[in-house]
């Protein structure tokens, strides 16, 4: 409640009876929110003797910063690489039914499509904040394409590019613009992609390194020229070797410039990676792993014939093929699917597996200080879960915006 000596008349919520998720670990400890932020309880007792004016009982759960989801191609039957006219409606659909898997904000994946599709689809996807509408927009991430012919995965061919005139020409030429733009996985090897690097970290937009035949030390010029970021870890790059481990070895890699983390993504939804080689790279470099969904259309549909991009994606139980092949596709897994299997298949504690999809992505953007914590000062956007880590309650700025039914 606020009192005459309080900065702001705005109402404060108490969030009583939970552990929250907190300088890397579960504490007991209650939380308190006003105009979306979460507040310094100290501060609000002695330099402003407020106090709460509601308070929500979380009944012993757990309270962790939402889940942020770097690389989702769409759900529910949208497809987010389709030019329509409506892009912005499929993707605030999305947005609203990833809130009951804890997702706050996102990243829009578009999958590699010819420069018409980029040219009608980028002017209709805008960074925006979330709330009772669905999950905040984060920028898009552009997955292609420039990217490797021997590792285009589920990409169309016939639609890969490279960087012919050097870099950003190229760049303008196929997506039209870079505004809204948060991240481009490319192929490192590809000629001229160097200065393409520096380009976009330059703009403030990140890079990934994937669909790529690199070898190591072209992974790590990326990365000194500003690529932070692996697009699902061994899928759609050279496997392991122990004479030249590729991109994979950026996880234990000493080129890696000091103060610098290299982030990589992990579909774990039990098919994409082994549960031993997800043990491997999260013991590896535990620090830079992001829980991604690499959700397609079918995400939240019945199995059969769907779209993804150029392509016609197959759902076989819980695998996505590319249809007529045994090419998988992207996921058909939910955020908090990734979260509970990630934990159950790493023996990881249950902090670092909410962390995973909190903190780490958070920090890979460069948006820690607002996002994927519950810092003081930091947006209020968070996931209330039972020790199972399934979701009962997402909140964004504070206010719930999905509620598990009775």
């Amino acid at each position: 409640m606020p009192s005459n000596k309080s900065v702001s008349d705005a109402p404060i919520t108490q969030f009583i009876n939970c552990r929250i998720l907190r300088d890397h670990k579960l504490q007991r400890d209650d939380l308190w929110v006003r105009e979306g932020g979460i507040l310094d309880p100290e501060k609000l007792f002695f330099d402003e003797q407020g106090y709460a004016d509601q308070q929500v009982d979380c009944e012993g759960g757990i309270i962790a910063p939402g889940f942020i989801d770097v690389q989702i191609n769409g759900g529910y039957g949208i497809d987010f690489s389709l030019a329509s006219d409506d892009v912005s409606g499929g993707v605030f659909f999305v947005a609203k039914k990833i809130l009951e898997h804890g997702v706050t904000s996102f990243c829009p994946t578009l999958v590699t499509s010819p420069p018409a599709v980029y040219h009608k689809v980028l002017p209709q996807v805008k960074v925006h904040h979330g709330g009772q509408h669905g999950a905040g927009v984060l920028g898009v991430h552009l997955e292609g394409p420039f990217i490797s012919m021997e590792k285009k995965g589920a990409h169309p061919e016939q639609y890969l590019r490279n960087f012919l005139s050097g870099g950003l020409r190229d760049l303008m030429e196929v997506y039209g613009s870079l505004d809204n733009v948060a991240m481009v996985t490319l192929a490192p090897e590809l000629e001229n992609s160097q200065s393409v690097v520096r380009e976009l970290c330059q703009r403030g937009i990140t890079v990934s390194l994937g669909h790529s035949v690199a070898n190591l030390s072209q992974a790590e010029e990326a990365v000194q020229h500003g690529a932070s970021f692996i697009t699902h870890l061994f899928n759609a790059m050279l496997p392991f070797h122990h004479r030249d481990p590729g991109i994979v070895g950026l996880l234990t890699s000493d080129r890696v410039p000091a103060g610098r983390t290299v982030y990589y993504g992990m579909i774990a939804d039990g098919i994409h990676t082994n549960p031993a080689a997800l043990r491997i790279a999260h013991r590896a470099h535990p620090a830079g792993l992001v829980l991604v969904t690499d959700a397609i259309t079918a995400m939240g549909l019945p199995p059969g014939r769907h779209t993804l991009g150029q392509q016609v994606i197959e759902i076989q139980g819980l695998h996505a093929y590319v249809a007529g092949t045994k090419t998988l596709s992207g996921s058909i897994a939910t955020m908090d699917m990734c979260v509970r299997h990630f934990r159950q298949a790493s023996g990881c504690s249950v902090e670092e597996a909410l962390e995973a999809a909190s903190l780490h992505p958070a920090q890979l953007l460069g948006i820690s200080r607002r996002k994927g914590n519950l810092d003081y000062s930091s947006d209020a956007d968070l996931v209330l879960l039972d020790d199972a880590l399934n979701v009962k309650a997402t909140y964004i700025s504070g206010e719930e915006v999905w509620r598990k039914g009775p």
